[in-house]
């Protein structure tokens, strides 16, 4: 019997999404497409940062601050994605691994505007704290265990892991939290116990219990968050456009890492994405919308 397409394409293959102040980004947005000049070191500040809007084609100042963004998994398939996308777009980027090796393969070290820590959110709140510094404007968590014999492995990193991080950005004060999550997290609630993917997920460990668990934490934090559900993952180039839903509401479909890291960009410069779950897959008959409309479709929570 064929493959069923949700287990070729798995909502996180190799089993992982590789779960009162506001910020700045809650109120008149950065650009989505954001160009600062070179910088000489990674903290300098001071740059000038122009944005270019397609719809207009326009350019205009919006800030003289360069954004520093930790991001937690940054080695892992979809982490390595956001960390390209943010330096593209002109954010000062710290790179959260466990392998420096690893991370010096993986990641452009010769970028001025990246930095590269060790950092493993296995390990508590506290050195997550000093990974992190007070230097950074966000996290975006895009972490996820690898499979083994360690049941144990989905709650020690998808949900206690998450909480360390969420711990860490409020004793920094730290206010902008970007979490990559998966779709089906809600399964039971929504009938889903029986849909294959969600079975198959949750065999090891009870993997989507886990990154519920951790989404809920975020949600009564006090930070500003918002909450990434992507479908099946792919490696693969984008296909298609991103359809974006509110929780609960998706029960299949896939999307390029690619388009995922780009949400989780363009998510940290519209304020339409604070305090807010979105839901995400790619299709090819979706008309392409913009991202202040995508996330402004979709309700608080």
């Amino acid at each position: 019997m064929a493959t069923p397409l949700f287990l070729r394409n798995s909502l996180f293959p190799p089993l992982h999404h590789s779960f009162l102040s506001f910020p700045k980004s809650c109120f008149p947005s950065f650009p989505s497409s954001i160009k600062s000049r070179p910088l000489t070191s990674t903290m300098m500040r001071g740059s000038e940062i122009t944005e270019e809007v397609s719809e207009t084609k326009e350019a205009v100042n919006v800030d003289t601050k360069k954004k520093t963004i930790f991001v937690a998994g940054a080695t892992g398939s979809t982490g390595k994605r956001v960390v390209e996308q943010l330096l593209s777009k002109g954010f000062s980027v710290k790179a959260g691994v466990r392998d420096l090796g690893k991370a010096k393969t993986l990641l452009s070290n010769d970028n001025p505007s990246l930095q590269i820590v060790l950092a493993d959110v296995t390990e508590g709140s506290a050195k997550l704290a000093e990974a992190i510094g007070e230097d950074s404007d966000a996290v975006i968590c895009a972490t996820g265990f690898r499979p083994g014999w360690d049941l144990f492995a989905p709650w020690k990193v998808d949900n206690f892991g998450t909480v360390n991080l969420v711990e860490a950005c409020r004793k920094l004060g730290v206010n902008q939290f970007i979490l990559i999550s998966s779709i089906l997290v809600n399964g039971a609630a929504m009938g889903q116990v029986f849909n294959p993917a969600y079975i198959f997920l949750n065999v090891f460990g009870l993997t989507l219990i886990a990154k519920l668990q951790a989404e809920q934490y975020i949600r009564k934090s006090g930070i500003n968050y918002t909450i990434i559900r992507p479908g099946g993952l792919r490696n693969d180039p984008p296909t298609g456009n991103v359809v974006m839903e509110p929780e609960d509401t998706l029960i299949e479909g896939s999307i390029s890492r690619d388009q995922v890291a780009e949400v989780a960009v363009e998510s940290l410069v519209h304020p339409e994405s604070c305090f807010k779950v979105v839901e995400i897959v790619s299709r090819t008959d979706a008309p392409k919308r913009s991202y202040k409309d995508l996330f402004g479709s979709i309700k608080l929570t």
